[in-house]
């Protein structure tokens, strides 16, 4: 379909009413021919318009008309036309649009810099987190394909493999360790001390049972919001259903685990001691809401603070990058100190992709204990 656009008299008789619309027809493509005819009708009939007028409007269809020729996206090509000529009714302007289009096609200036308008006007912080299908899989109604962010967590586990590997190749490591094997080392006895801290009641025995589950949960985290650092890469805990699906399924072990352990007596963390009878049924109630929105909480706030702080980053930058592009006057004070602010953020972004992942670890050994002790 393509579209004319009507102009009101007084509209088209001030400075900028060749993009005033009053109205739009839609036609379909084999009454393209006609359009021109359609013009001129409408300006005989109008005959105390602007006389610049219809050449102008005349050229915004012609622009409009190259642009989707050049696409072969009508929609397209209407972005694309209104970035190139904008308000102007400076008709050798807009001449030199059409005669550019003509000569040049894609690769000529009028086009590259409609293409180069259309993707800075269209960008947004939330890109980043687009999923994209790599390998577009259907069985029936349910989709399996093969996305972005699964092929960033088949990285991140790649990545841990290679680095357990590369440390234990040798029988168990060296007497003096390396580089990647001191690294793994301090991770290791890092999560060890955290549970060893956080979960009483055990023994020493018995609390190894849960540490391999936190210790991987933990290195799972830190190496995917750190690999989201990375310009170009995807940040996989900036997704909620990513995040909540974790968070769920370790409330649920926990659960388990609590069961397991006290029976149908681990109902009883839902009433505290000495509370008065009246008060039972709402503190019962409110603890199990409580306990629930454990789940949620611990997914929300992963999510929320990975995706906030990527947003910030985003716009910060595409902010200096603006600066940036100014003229030499306003370089230093312009440029210099956006991204003086981006530099920061970043390094902030960093220590805070390194705390979530131990604020979700320390939260699973809080909520392990209190199932285990009943707290």
């Amino acid at each position: 379909m393509r579209r004319i656009f009507l102009f009101d008299e007084n509209s088209l008789n001030s400075s900028s009413g060749a993009r005033t619309v009053s109205q739009s027809i839609n036609f379909s493509s084999g009454q393209a021919s006609g359009t021109q005819d359609a013009f001129a009708g409408i300006f005989e009939d109008h005959p105390g318009l602007n006389p610049n007028a219809e050449r102008v409007v005349e050229l915004q269809c012609v622009i409009r008309e190259k642009f989707e020729a050049l696409t072969q996206d009508p929609e397209k090509a209407l972005i694309m036309a209104e970035a190139s000529h904008g308000e102007s009714d400076n008709i050798p302007f807009m001449e030199s649009i059409v005669d550019d289009l003509t000569q040049n096609g894609v690769s000529g200036e009028a086009f590259q810099e409609a293409l180069n308008l259309v993707g800075q006007s269209a960008a947004s912080p939330l890109d980043q987190f687009e999923i994209v299908p790599l390998i577009p899989m259907n069985i029936g109604n349910f989709y399996f394909s093969f996305t972005n962010p699964s092929l960033f967590m088949l990285l991140t586990l790649s990545f841990f493999l290679l680095l357990i590997h590369f440390v234990t190749k040798k029988g168990g490591g060296n007497l003096v360790p390396n580089a990647w094997q001191s690294l793994v080392e301090l991770l290791y006895d890092f999560v060890l001390n955290l549970v060893k801290e956080q979960i009483g009641g055990l023994s020493g025995n018995v609390k190894q049972m849960f540490f391999p589950c936190i210790l991987v949960t933990f290195l799972f985290l830190l190496f995917c919001n750190l690999q989201g650092m990375i310009p170009y890469s995807f940040t996989v805990t900036s997704h909620f259903l990513i995040t909540l699906a974790l968070s769920f399924s370790i409330f649920i072990g926990i659960t388990i685990v609590g069961f397991q352990r006290h029976g149908l007596h681990f109902f009883s963390f839902l009433l505290p001691a000495g509370v008065p009878l009246p008060l039972a049924p709402f503190l019962v109630l409110l603890e199990l809401i409580s306990y629930c929105f454990r789940a949620l909480s611990l997914g929300i706030r992963l999510f929320a603070n990975m995706m906030a702080g990527h947003s910030l980053v985003k716009i910060l930058s595409g902010f200096a990058w603006t600066m940036l592009c100014m003229n030499e006057i306003f370089y230093f004070i312009g440029a210099l100190g956006p991204l003086f602010i981006v530099l920061a953020l970043t390094g902030l972004e960093l220590g805070v992709a390194i705390l979530q992942a131990y604020v979700f670890t320390i939260l699973i050994c809080i909520y392990l204990n209190d199932a285990i002790n009943l707290h």
